[in-house]
């Protein structure tokens, strides 16, 4: 979809012939593949095989047919064709275009767009859903009131992320302080996703929200694939972890429990939040500067928990292989700059 959102974006060639359509009070039925498959279900009209402009949509859109052009959009294969889908496919379109449109796109999988000539909607097809283009300044404000969401639920981020620092470093940390975390960052992700493909929907109207987004959102999931790493069992990634945070819907997400329990640390009916769990001490090591992460991740492995880490000595750091005094050194002064820096400021 976000590939089919790209192609008509404000900005782009098939964006503007398709505006050329809709101020004409026109309607068009565009499918943008002409592979084998796509021919094989036209019926009648016209080659055309010329190069994509404008001007040769619109003017190609006053006959009532579809029109097929080749998946870059750069030229037009066929015109005023008759599209003949399956139709067994379900829709829940009432119009003809717009039916068509979608029995096309599911059955093939490939992108197809309908403007209606009465309405001017428009409306694109892809991935086996639909999605209806807006109105510039109206995208425009819903993506700006999606910017302020994702700014407040980045705060509260932060601030679960320094609770969860705190406790690390003081060695009471409990489930539910890793949970809330997990929860918190799932929640600024999808707030994230929307705000991208309304970027992608706006095209060259988008780029102060890129800006915007990428300063907020630029570091999170490092951030996130390092917490969610510290506190899994053997055997799991992070990325496993994020997926299956992925799939909760929104009120099952809402659940700290449910949350906790994608950390896989034990089952979700026995799990307890008031657990104590003790991290390993990846997030703390990235701190370290010039420390290679496959280097953290072998000094993590090692001592097995944050709080043996931090009473290492420069010695026993040195036996982690990879480590050599001078990093031993860093490491040490590392971690206690960052304990020292989180108690003052918890008391301060």
């Amino acid at each position: 979809m976000r590939i089919a959102l790209s192609m008509v974006a404000p900005g782009t060639p098939l964006r503007d012939g398709i505006d050329r359509v809709v101020r004409a009070k026109a309607g068009a039925l565009l499918v943008l593949s002409d592979d084998p498959t796509v021919l094989g279900i036209c019926s009648g009209g016209f080659l055309v095989d010329a190069p994509y402009s404008p001007q040769r949509l619109s003017e190609l859109a006053k006959m009532d047919g579809a029109i097929i052009l080749s998946p870059d959009c750069l030229r037009i294969a066929r015109a005023n064709v008759h599209l003949v889908p399956d139709p067994t496919v379900p829709t829940s379109e009432t119009g003809t275009r717009h039916r068509t449109a979608e029995r096309v796109a599911i059955s093939l999988g490939v992108p197809a767009i309908s403007a209606s000539e009465e309405m001017g909607v428009i409306n694109v097809y892809a991935g086996g859903s639909r999605h209806q283009i807006q109105e510039v300044g109206r995208l425009l404000d819903r993506a700006n009131q999606a910017l302020q969401t994702l700014e407040r639920y980045k705060n509260r981020l932060d601030d679960a992320i320094a609770n969860l620092t705190t406790v690390e470093v003081e060695d009471v940390t409990t489930l539910r302080d890793v949970a809330a975390v997990v929860q918190r960052s799932e929640m600024v992700r999808r707030v994230a996703d929307e705000i991208e493909t309304m970027i992608i929907e706006l095209g060259v109207d988008a780029r102060l929200l890129r800006l915007q987004l990428d300063e907020l959102y630029s570091e999170i999931d490092d951030e996130m694939d390092l917490v969610i790493s510290d506190y899994l069992p053997p055997g799991r990634t992070a990325a496993e972890t994020l997926e299956e945070m992925s799939r909760l819907d929104d009120e099952s997400l809402l659940d700290l429990r449910k949350a906790a329990a994608t950390l896989h640390r034990s089952t979700e009916a026995t799990i307890d939040l008031s657990d104590e769990v003790a991290p390993k001490g990846l997030r703390l090591l990235h701190r370290v500067a010039r420390l290679p992460a496959a280097t953290a991740a072998l000094i993590a492995d090692h001592f097995g928990e944050l709080s043996k880490l931090q009473r290492a000595t420069s010695a026993e750091l040195m036996t982690v292989e990879g480590v050599d005094a001078t990093l031993a050194t860093t490491v040490k002064e590392t971690l206690e700059r960052v304990t020292e820096s989180t108690i003052f400021e918890q008391y301060s």
